[in-house]
């Protein structure tokens, strides 16, 4: 699943164009995405470590699937696609918030997205592709707040970001 092309938008998340997505991360165009958070019923939220191979955060561990949509993709729709490619699985899952972010990453690109950020609940176990997914666990809030405390470097920049925003009812 060749996902090439990212969304450009303004800072009200209206289109403005398309671009290659390593260009995108070249040159800091904010652009489209997606994160989704996905709990079971202990509350344990599911996590992944990004495969080392990928092109920036190889290695990091960050929510269940993030991901852009591409071109004539709706946005919901493209989010269940891609956790079901990375992850293996299929779950209803809710709009629960966006926010913008921009930070430097290595290999000399720039992260800058408008980021939309769904919320999902399942029990079933995870079947990830390996070329996303390095490893993955559920975690207890309270183990993953201790965690980004002490090692917050083994963290994506967008999911340190997003963690905080998420209802205090769900974590």
């Amino acid at each position: 699943m060749q996902r090439d092309k990212v969304i450009l938008v303004d800072q009200n998340d209206t289109v403005i164009g398309e671009m290659d997505k390593m260009e995108a991360h070249v040159k800091g165009a904010l652009h489209r995405a997606f994160s989704i958070f996905l709990f079971n019923s202990q509350k344990e939220m599911l996590i992944h470590q990004r495969a080392a191979a990928k092109y920036h955060g190889g290695g990091l561990w960050t929510n269940a699937c993030c991901s852009h949509p591409q071109p004539g993709e709706a946005l919901k729709d493209s989010a269940l696609q891609r956790l079901e490619f990375e992850m293996g699985l299929q779950c209803d899952i809710q709009k629960a918030f966006s926010f913008i972010y921009h930070t430097p990453v290595e290999n000399g690109l720039i992260e800058h997205e408008y980021d939309h950020v769904y919320i999902g609940f399942t029990d079933a176990l995870p079947c990830p592709h390996p070329d996303e997914v390095q490893d993955y666990r559920w975690i207890s809030s309270e183990a993953l707040a201790e965690e980004m405390e002490l090692q917050p470097e083994n963290f994506t920049f967008w999911f340190r970001k997003a963690v905080q925003m998420l209802p205090a009812d769900i974590v």
